[in-house]
């Protein structure tokens, strides 16, 4: 250990192999907690040289009543459901909240955690970049024992609660769904592989082609940055292809509609010739001509879940033990995918 290292409660829940929440509480002489349980955390701490962390007690103890919320664009129609379900959730227990916004650089969010730490918010919630496959950052808010929940784009590896939605059965109805209508070439647009949602969706993705016999080998999956640039990109590189897909899922709503931008200027007519869905439900999703086949997920209700998750946990309403909470999605089945009338 290096000299100067202030031990944290994290450190002594990992050589007992106990939650950090039981550390907290035995350190606190809970009447919750067998003693043989308090006795052994408390000699670890002895032996550890542990010292409370006096900022973080007094900054829980003398609240802003503020919390920070980092998402990757504000202008989403997704991103501001969350927010608006974090604000109405806030306000109704007696917070506030501070909206930054990542641009989708990594950089950025970085950045956007040091501003709200500064600024002494009670907690965060955090919905990562699309540039975001390092995590120093999120670990170093762990080990200095700042609140903090992620929603929609999370990661697994930092130990803290997540909301997501099923993004894996969302993906297995929208294309289970396509497959139905006869398509038998389906092709993913996916982003960035590194993004949680971009994963999951894939696996549903495959597991409904597994289910028509359709082998990962036989799959099409194009990666893209998620800029228009690229999307159109890919677009163009796949309806020139010899052996064409006759259906596309696209992860996003945005993505699928940049899709379809292309298909219609090369007169590829949909579905007849491509099916096309996407996965959100923005509101121009219903609005686009032929209207977008697409997956709802619910933004709002997940704003208001992340927000009192963390509330709860400020509060010491529940323990601080890292929960996943996962919300259903609903097949919207309009005419990009209709096939057969």
């Amino acid at each position: 250990m290096k000299k100067g290292h202030q031990v944290t409660m994290k450190e002594i829940a990992k050589k007992l192999n106990v939650s950090v929440s039981t550390v907290s509480r035995a350190l606190k002489d809970s009447p919750e907690l067998h003693p043989d349980t308090k006795k052994r955390v408390v000699e670890m701490a002895e032996s550890m040289h542990y010292q409370p962390n006096l900022l973080a007690q007094s900054l829980r103890i003398s609240r802003s009543k503020v919390l920070g919320v980092i998402v990757p664009e504000l202008t989403s129609h997704f991103f501001s459901s969350n927010i608006s379900g974090i604000q109405d959730t806030a306000y109704k227990r007696g917070y506030n909240i501070m909206i930054c916004q990542s641009n989708e650089s990594f950089e950025q969010e970085k950045a956007n955690i040091k501003i709200l730490v500064s600024s002494q918010v009670d907690g965060l919630l955090i919905s990562l970049s699309r540039e975001t496959k390092t995590y120093e950052h999120l670990k170093e808010l762990v080990d200095r024992e700042i609140p903090f929940i992620m929603f929609d784009r999370v990661t697994e590896e930092i130990p803290v609660s997540r909301v997501t939605v099923d993004d894996a059965h969302g993906a297995y109805l929208v294309v289970h769904h396509m497959l139905e209508q006869g398509c038998r070439k389906i092709a993913y647009f996916s982003g960035p592989e590194d993004l949680y949602i971009s994963k999951k969706r894939k696996e549903g993705y495959l597991l409904a082609l597994s289910e028509y016999g359709i082998s990962e080998e036989e799959s099409r999956t194009y990666i893209t940055d998620l800029t228009l640039e690229m999307n159109r990109k890919i677009a163009l590189e796949i309806i020139n292809e010899k052996n064409r897909p006759d259906g596309i899922f696209a992860m996003i709503d945005p993505l699928a509609v940049d899709v379809m931008m292309v298909l219609k200027e090369n007169k590829i007519r949909i579905p007849q010739d491509i099916a096309l869905a996407g996965f959100t439900n923005n509101p121009t999703s219903a609005v686009v001509e032929p209207s977008l086949t697409t997956v709802s997920q619910p933004g709002y209700e997940m704003g208001q879940l992340a927000a009192n998750h963390l509330l709860d946990q400020l509060e010491e309403l529940v323990s601080d033990d890292p929960q996943s909470f996962v919300l259903s999605t609903t097949l919207m089945v309009r005419n990009s995918s209709l096939k057969s009338k």
